[in-house]
Parts: C-alpha cells; structure tokens; sequence
C-alpha cells in the first residue's frame, strides 16, 4: 500500500494504538525508528564511498519531543558503529518527553559529545561546528508541529539549510507541513528524509519535493493488523 498517505493525525494515532491496544513499549518504536533511519545514513554514505576516518562528524539536531528522541537513538547507533557524532539538544532535558528523556539519559552516560542549547546559543559557533560536518540529522520538529516554527527553531532551521552540508530529515523536514505539503519560511530542505510507516499526505504536493529530498519509508514495528487498519482509513479518507 506505499500509495496510501497518513496525516499527522493518523502517523500519531499509529503509535498511540501500538501502545495502548497492543502492548508495545513507546521505547521500542523509538528504537526501532532511529536503528531504521541509521541504517538508511549508513547506506548513503557507504554509496558515496565516504569512509570514517575520512569524514567531519554527524550533526544530530534534536527538539524536545518525540522526533528528538529518534535523533537520539541515531546518534547512540552512529557512535556504536564506529562513526563521529556530536549532539546538539534545543530543548530542557527536564522537559523531554518520556521515551525522549531515556534515549536522552543514554546518551549522556556513553560520553556522547553532548551540547544543550538554548534561545541564547551562539550562532556563530554553530555556523562554524556545521562547516566540519559531514551530514546533519534533523530530528527537531515532528508531525506534531503545526505552523511557524518558533524562536530559536527558525534561526536553527537556516543555519543547517546555510550550511551547505547534506541533511537527512527524521519523519518530517521541519517546519514542512507533513499535511498540507506546505513549507514554512523556515523549512529544513533534507537531501533524504527517513519517514515512519507511511509517506505523509503533503510530501505528495509539489510545494514538498524541496524539503523532502529522497525519500525512504520506514517501518517501526508495530503489527500488520494495527498498520492495515490505520491504512486502510487512509486510503478513504484521500479519495
């Protein structure tokens, strides 16, 4: 059914069922969600023949919520196979959400290269961090996420757009409309997006195409029955 597009809403519904309905833990989406998106980088690179030692490091870019915690498990896969990352957080740790915050506790006891960042950060010096990159992730701003991203998300967001660096985007390209396909003035324009169990319903406009890159479907695990159903009420609803 790679034809059916999801909204945001239906995206959302897909993980809240799993773990109500059917038992799953929110961490072991996460896990599955972030593994997945390495594995695609991974893949990327390894076809531009990059090798580690001859690479800048990865930049994961995390927002607080639930797409940050994907970046993160990114950035734990990453660091265990062997490559440079280095995390930059926009969000209180205090106030991750849950999975998030795990993913979060993770990562600061691996030694991680960690920065916690806030409306104050230093431009110039992530302008000058991001010119040694090799990719960047963005895990910044999910479906969730509904119209201008706010301070200081819309100055990050053209920061790594001005980098010049590749970026892969986490779900959605943030601050796209994942609904309307519509890009804010501040949209992250990703050379591959890594998207959970079903394109988004605006990554079919062509307003879309210059944030989302190439695009790659991914599964997070959840069961067959739970996907076929929530798909199925996808593919009425566009017709």
């Amino acid at each position: 059914m790679s034809h059916v597009y999801l909204s945001s809403q239906q995206s959302q519904q897909v993980d809240r069922r799993a773990i109500d309905e059917f038992g799953m833990s929110g961490l072991v989406l996460m896990e599955n969600a972030g593994r997945g998106a390495t594995d695609v980088l991974v893949r990327l690179m390894e076809q531009a023949q990059l090798l580690v030692a001859d690479q800048g490091p990865i930049f994961v870019c995390c927002g607080g919520g639930n797409n940050g915690g994907d970046g993160l498990v990114m950035a734990r896969h990453l660091d265990l196979r062997g490559y440079a990352v280095r995390v930059l957080l926009w969000a209180n740790p205090k106030k991750l959400t849950p999975d998030a915050a795990a993913n979060y506790e993770i990562i600061r006891k691996s030694d991680v290269p960690l920065a916690v960042l806030g409306p104050d950060y230093d431009e110039q010096q992530l302008a000058s961090s991001l010119g040694t990159a090799s990719w960047i992730i963005d895990a910044l701003l999910g479906t969730g996420a509904l119209g201008e991203p706010r301070p200081p998300m819309d100055r990050v967001i053209d920061q790594l757009n001005d980098s010049g660096q590749p970026i892969l985007a986490v779900d959605v390209p943030s601050g796209l409309d994942c609904d309307t396909g519509q890009p804010s003035s501040h949209a992250i324009r990703a050379l591959a997006t890594c998207t959970f169990v079903a394109p988004k319903r605006g990554f079919k406009e062509a307003s879309a195409q210059g944030c989302v890159g190439d695009l790659y479907v991914l599964d997070i695990g959840a069961p067959r029955k739970l996907l076929d159903e929530v798909l199925a009420t996808a593919g009425r609803s566009s017709n």
